[in-house]
């Protein structure tokens, strides 16, 4: 069952945003999948992916599918960026993939990492609309029908819970869950990214607004939640699991190391510098989101599983309230 609390008024910036509003439909989301009608989940959207050398072509071949054919409510355009010189058979994938009608894809010369590729490829969206995908996540068929009408009710940006698999996506290592609640969702960002960035979908307009995604290597999607928020975006999250997401070998030695603790404290500075996060915040996130970047894997591990476990708890206590 689909749980999402729509957005409230806009707020000023730096405020929580408005839990206030009716409670939103499920079955209208999930099920308003035909087009031809002028209902307002009908907004044409569109999908943009970035692809570089590290990505695999069947991965991203049945990423593609997942976010395009297999969908009920497919997008309306596809913008696919290549950021850099790719293997030769995702170079082969997109030379047919270019081909296709309503996709646009962006040859970029020299890999300039995500956040450079991301901005590029917005420019290339005609829709205010977009929805984001990975090269080689899968999306569930319902994904949009759920989505889409969340934003068309008033939400800037809308996530949803996704689950982690290694190679066969019907197995599930783990639950990423997010919290529905807009307050909560506001709160919940000063201490841990408050999206599952492979699973957002968001106005074009709200991102710019926000100064697009920052210069800041494997944080640049965290620092823009936080740059939208206190712009005034107003936020909402799918309880339901809407995306499979792939972690492979080495996710946890990923997940740390001295290049993710240097962008920790980056982010963490530019939060305190921007006002959304408070000393007392900005030290008490030092201390553990850093700490946790530089403990030995093993103990990473285990550090994940209970932050999982403790978020679960917290998300169904407060849905309970």
């Amino acid at each position: 069952m689909v749980n999402a609390q729509p957005p409230g008024e806009p707020h000023e910036p730096g405020a929580s945003p408005s839990a206030s509003g009716a409670p939103a439909s499920a079955s209208a989301a999930g099920t308003d999948s035909h087009r031809g009608d002028d209902s307002p989940s009908q907004e044409p959207f569109t999908l943009l992916m970035a692809v570089y050398a590290g990505d695999r072509a069947d991965f991203f071949a049945r990423a593609l599918a997942s976010a395009t054919t297999d969908q009920l409510r497919p997008p309306d355009h596809v913008v696919i960026v290549r950021d850099g010189p790719v293997v030769p058979a995702v170079a082969d994938l997109l030379d047919e993939v270019a081909t296709r009608p309503r996709t646009t894809v962006v040859p970029l010369e020299r890999n300039g990492g995500l956040a450079r590729a991301l901005n590029i490829g917005l420019e290339h969206c005609a829709t205010d609309i977009v929805a984001r995908a990975d090269a080689d996540d899968i999306c569930l068929p319902n994904r949009f029908a759920v989505q889409i009408p969340l934003i068309s009710a008033g939400a800037d940006i809308v996530g949803s819970a996704i689950d982690e698999f290694d190679d066969d996506p019907t197995t599930v290592d783990h639950i990423r869950e997010v919290a529905t609640d807009p307050e909560v969702i506001a709160q919940q960002a000063r201490f841990e990214t408050p999206f599952n960035h492979p699973s957002v979908v968001y106005r074009k307009s709200a991102v710019i607004a926000a100064g697009g995604y920052p210069d800041l290597p494997l944080m640049e999607d965290y620092l823009l939640w936080g740059k939208m928020l206190l712009s005034g975006a107003r936020a909402a999250n799918v309880d339901d699991v809407l995306v499979h997401y792939r972690v492979g070998a080495g996710a946890y030695a990923r997940r740390g190391g001295w290049r993710l603790f240097r962008s920790e404290i980056a982010l963490q500075r530019a939060f305190k510098r921007i006002g959304f996060t408070t000393w007392p915040q900005c030290l008490r996130n030092l201390v553990v989101r850093g700490g946790y970047r530089l403990i030995p894997e093993p103990l990473r591990r285990i550090g994940y599983h209970a932050r999982l476990v403790v978020r679960q708890r917290r998300f169904h206590h407060d849905a309970g309230q």
